[in-house]
């Protein structure tokens, strides 16, 4: 967004000084304002704390997962943090080292199907014709077949059920719905007056694309990668849960397989299955957060109000205050001028945006 210079004379000429440097400043950095979200920092800190341990965390427990010990079926206690299995194992061992498999199959089939969806939606969406429709069937075809059915045929055929397979299967399967969220939205954009005057001016097909087209889509790439990761992991515990992935290497969805093998419901060992679970749902509380707060923050219907334009207007306000009105103004209508000079300034964007792609629908 561009701050006009019409509006820092305004608050200049107010007795205001730098008002042009801090509404520019508000301007540059407004999309940072989302990262403040109470949503977002909630969700950040609460799926940093699970990176960190899936990083860390055996480096420091050197407990082998997969040891076995006289000790079966103990409760919590100081030797053993979580627990321990029917057949001894460390129930918190296994629990570290199997977030480190979870959360690899699920950040790195997130970023497979969004490299997919991204190739095939934006080459979709501004290429049109023939490229349009042939990518338009490919994605409808994976669309309307189921993905559990297909994802359960295609690991239970893989020669190697290990997690990079699985990771490529579960990318593999679920790319589309992203590829036609990124269709639409490139149709939406590739008409509009910015589009048109870099076609114009000669500029390459792909730099109209990555350098005009994809910036204006970073939210909706990010908040689709967000809910892939989600469903990656969520997948990865389904499958290992019905023993199509690899059950010697630790996950979250594995620890689940193997204590609904040894009964651990039947013979009241909560601790077995409820820690993978609950990690497994606070791992999705954390990303849905995180995608929730970025949809407030772009989606102007769900915005309440813009943060960098109150930031904006505060500074406006207590700098007023210490350069004193000029004669005849008074401090109050100065900082009000001025912060609806931020307000103005930020928002008409928005809202000239909302009039361009209501006008194109």
């Amino acid at each position: 967004m561009a701050i006009s210079s019409s509006a820092a004379q305004t608050a200049a000429d107010m007795g205001v000084p730098d008002a042009g440097r801090v509404l520019r400043r508000a301007s540059r950095l407004g999309w940072l304002g989302g990262l403040r979200s109470g949503k977002i920092i909630v969700g950040l800190c609460l799926l940093g704390v699970f990176v960190a341990a899936a990083i860390f965390g055996p480096l420091f427990d050197h407990t082998d997962p997969s040891a076995l010990s006289a000790a079966q079926l103990q409760p919590p206690s100081a030797a053993h943090w979580l627990g321990t299995t029917q057949t001894g194992q460390d129930v918190f061992a296994e629990l570290l080292n199997g977030s480190r498999v979870s959360l690899m199959v699920g950040f790195l089939s997130a970023a497979i199907a969004t490299v997919l969806s991204l190739v095939v939606g934006l080459a979709a969406g501004y290429l049109g014709g023939v490229v349009d429709e042939v990518l338009s069937v490919l994605s409808n075809v994976f669309l309307v077949i189921p993905a559990l059915p297909l994802l359960i045929v295609l690991a239970g055929y893989l020669p190697n059920k290990g997690s990079l397979s699985i990771a490529a299967v579960i990318a593999v399967t679920g790319w589309a719905w992203g590829a036609r969220v990124l269709r639409a939205q490139t149709l939406s954009i590739r008409n509009r007056d910015y589009v048109e005057a870099a076609r114009l001016t000669g500029e390459s097909t792909l730099r109209i694309i990555f350098a005009e087209i994809l910036p204006n889509e970073i939210a909706i790439i990010a908040s689709g990668f967000l809910f892939t990761v989600i469903f990656a992991i969520l997948t990865e515990a389904g499958l290992a849960f019905l023993g199509l992935a690899n059950v010697s290497e630790w996950s979250w969805g594995t620890m689940l397989y193997w204590a609904q093998n040894g009964e651990a419901l039947q013979v009241g060992a909560w601790w077995w299955f409820i820690p993978p679970g609950l990690c497994i749902a606070l791992v999705g509380t954390a990303l849905s957060l995180i995608n929730f707060g970025i949809d407030e923050f772009i989606n102007p219907r769900l915005r309440t109000a813009g943060v960098a334009t109150k930031s904006a207007a505060k500074r406006l306000r207590r700098q007023a205050a210490a350069a004193g009105p000029p004669g005849g103004v008074t401090v109050g209508q100065t900082s009000r001028a001025a912060a609806s000079s931020a307000r103005m300034q930020v928002f008409t964007p928005v809202a000239r945006r909302n009039r361009n792609e209501r006008g194109s629908r």
